[in-house]
């Protein structure tokens, strides 16, 4: 199982580019929001941030995120976790993220 870990966490990276963050247009991953994807056993682990902490659309960023990576890989245990440690800011856009916004 270690093995295809890399291989899974890349997946869940691609993955986690379909879900869009509503208020910026530009998906979770390249907007920095993805901090760790992470497997053991069974359990895919992600902790993920939003651009503050009241973001109204946090529920359903997370649900999202949960309901797209359950499809993608059907038997795993998957858990997504909202953490605040460290911030979000802009630093974290990918170059991908800065084209999209027209920064670059």
């Amino acid at each position: 199982m270690e093995t295809q870990a890399p291989d899974i966490g890349h997946e869940a990276f691609e993955t986690l580019k379909y879900i869009i963050d509503p208020e910026i247009g530009i998906n979770i991953v390249d907007l920095g929001l993805v901090y760790k994807v992470s497997l053991e056993q069974e359990q895919l682990t992600v902790e993920l941030t939003l651009t503050t902490p009241g973001c109204p659309m946090s529920s359903t960023i997370v649900k999202a995120a949960e309901q797209v990576l359950i499809k993608r890989f059907p038997d795993l245990d998957v858990a997504v976790e909202l953490v605040w440690s460290p911030p979000w800011s802009v630093d974290m856009i990918s170059e991908e993220g800065e084209r999209q916004l027209g920064r670059i």
